[in-house]
C-alpha cells in the first residue's frame, strides 16, 4: 500500500516503509491528534511521537515489543493526555523540549536542546527547538540516508501555516523565522512533513507560500 498520510478516527494506521524505518500514523482523541511509532527495522526498537490521548489505541499500535522511548514535542495538553498510561504500561523513557518540559504533568527524563540527537535503534532523529506555538516545542528530523529527510513538526508547521501563536504578533515572528531558518533553509523540498494535526505535506509544497504566512500575520 502506498502511504498518503491521511488517518482517521478509529481507522486503521498509515504506514511508511522506508528503507532503515517503519513510520506508523494514527489519528487520537477529540482535537484529532496525529501519533506516529517509529520503528528501527534494524534492531526493532521503537520510539512514540506524542501520546496524545487513546491509550488504548497507542499501545495496541506499540504492540508487544513495546517502546523504549516516547518524545512529547510540546507542551500542550491534547499532546500528552495518554501519556501517563502510556509510561506506565511501557516503562519508556521520556523526552520533551527543555523549556516545555514544567508544561507536561508526566515528568520528563531527557530534556531536549536544539541540535540534539534522539536515537531509536540505528536511527538517529535531530531536534530543532522552534518558539512561538510555545516556548519549548521541537521538532525532529529524519535525514534518511537512502532517500529524502522526514520531518516531525508537532504544532509548529502545516500544510498552509506555521502553528498558532494566538494573534500575537511577537511569537508569531518567532516562530516563523524558527521555522525558515531552521527548518526551509537547511532541508530540501522533497523533505516529507508530518504535522501534529491532519494531513502531511513537502518543504517544496509550502515553500512558495511563505511570504503570504508573513504578510497575513498567522
Amino acid at each position: 500500500m502506498t502511504y498518503s498520510g491521511a488517518v482517521k478516527l478509529d481507522g486503521p494506521a498509515d504506514v511508511h516503509e522506508l528503507t532503515d524505518l517503519m513510520i506508523s500514523k494514527v489519528a487520537v482523541g477529540a482535537m484529532n491528534n496525529n501519533a506516529y511509532l517509529l520503528r528501527c527495522r534494524a534492531t526493532g526498537e521503537q520510539l512514540l511521537i506524542d501520546a496524545a490521548n487513546d491509550a488504548g489505541t497507542l499501545l495496541t499500535l506499540i504492540g508487544d515489543d513495546g517502546i523504549a522511548s516516547v518524545v512529547t514535542t510540546h507542551r500542550h495538553a491534547d499532546h500528552w493526555q495518554a501519556l501517563a498510561e502510556v509510561v506506565a504500561a511501557t516503562g519508556a523513557e521520556t523526552f520533551a523540549g527543555r523549556f516545555d518540559a514544567e508544561g507536561i504533568p508526566v515528568p520528563t527524563e531527557v530534556l531536549v536542546d536544539d541540535g540534539d540527537t534522539v536515537r531509536v535503534g540505528l536511527i538517529e532523529l535531530t531536534a530543532r527547538h522552534l518558539v512561538g506555538h510555545t516556548p519549548g516545542s521541537i521538532a525532529l528530523v529524519y535525514d534518511d540516508p537512502h532517500g529524502h529527510p522526514h520531518l516531525f513538526t508537532g504544532d509548529c508547521l502545516f500544510p498552509g501555516g506555521v502553528g498558532n501563536t494566538h494573534q500575537d504578533p511577537e511569537a508569531f515572528a518567532s516562530l516563523i523565522n524558527d521555522v525558515e531558518t531552521k527548518l526551509f533553509d537547511r532541508l530540501p523540498d522533497e523533505t516529507w512533513v508530518y504535522p501534529g494535526h491532519g494531513d502531511d505535506t513537502t518543504l517544496g509544497a509550502e515553500r512558495p507560500q511563505l511570504p503570504a504566512w508573513r504578510e497575513r500575520g498567522w
